[in-house]
């Protein structure tokens, strides 16, 4: 989805250049367009991912719930969100062979550095994602900026597809955003040696033979540890986010249902 920046000129574009955005891989990526660069916006996230443990600046509550997805995904290495078309002169290009108005600064005159939402590096190859509102394919508009970011990545043998929210699981998403709350156990005071024992006695209890429920298990680990109330269900989700237990986030967790043991990831 490309967003402008309300200031824009050369200079500022070879600052961006010279910052090094829309350049690296994994934990060393830095995005195009940041968080800050729009603060008026009020759907704007940032969001620590699993897969490179780097901050993600999300624009949208669409592209949130699908960055959840792709990041719990295993058949994806790399996220890179905000990316951009960053040859000017073959973006530019496409749009005039295809008679397509270009969009430029209206102040500087200078064009602006259209961006993918993400770049996904798969076991099948790189997907370039645009997310976009259903609602806003009927825009003229829309889809004529949506044709020069398809045509520059086709251009490159690169996979190129639009995701709406009709095609986003959001309960998934929001199963995956609820354990992630418990990524960092430190938040709750847990030292990394506590976060291990507290994690592996877990473990230990719901692969028991006793076929206790969630419930109980939780309320063991923080009886035995000292625990303050609630400490046993984030060690739970801490365990599941990192999938250190097997965790089917496409259905609802039954807590007082027995839990007949667990599959557990080496």
């Amino acid at each position: 989805m490309s967003r402008y920046i309300r200031n824009w000129n050369e200079r500022i574009y070879r600052r961006y250049l010279r910052e090094g955005r829309g350049q690296g891989a994994g934990t060393d990526y830095k995005p195009w367009l940041t968080v800050r660069d729009f603060p008026s916006l009020g759907v704007v996230s940032r969001v620590k991912g699993l897969k490179t443990g780097r901050v993600y600046h999300l624009m949208s509550t669409n592209e949130t719930n699908l960055f959840y997805l792709l990041d719990w995904s295993d058949d994806v290495f790399d996220i890179r969100e905000q990316y951009p078309l960053i040859d000017l002169k073959k973006a530019i290009g496409i749009a005039e062979t295809a008679q397509i108005r270009y969009p430029y600064d209206p102040k500087s005159g200078f064009p602006y550095v259209m961006t993918s939402d993400f770049y996904v590096e798969t076991e099948k190859g790189i997907i370039i994602i645009a997310v976009k509102p259903a609602s806003e394919l009927e825009n003229p508009r829309v889809r004529e900026k949506l044709e020069i970011e398809r045509r520059y990545w086709t251009s490159q043998n690169i996979r190129w597809e639009i995701v709406t929210e009709c095609e986003i699981n959001h309960t998934k998403s929001r199963k995956i955003e609820w354990l992630s709350q418990a990524a960092d156990l430190s938040q709750f005071g847990l030292s990394k040696k506590l976060q291990k024992i507290c994690g592996n006695f877990v473990i230990n209890l719901l692969n028991s033979l006793g076929n206790k429920s969630l419930y109980k298990i939780f309320a063991e680990t923080e009886q035995f540890f000292g625990l303050k109330d609630g400490m046993g269900l984030n060690i739970y989700k801490n365990l599941a986010y990192r999938k250190k237990i097997d965790l089917d986030v496409s259905q609802n967790i039954d807590f007082s249902e027995s839990t007949g043991g667990v599959e557990v990831s080496e």
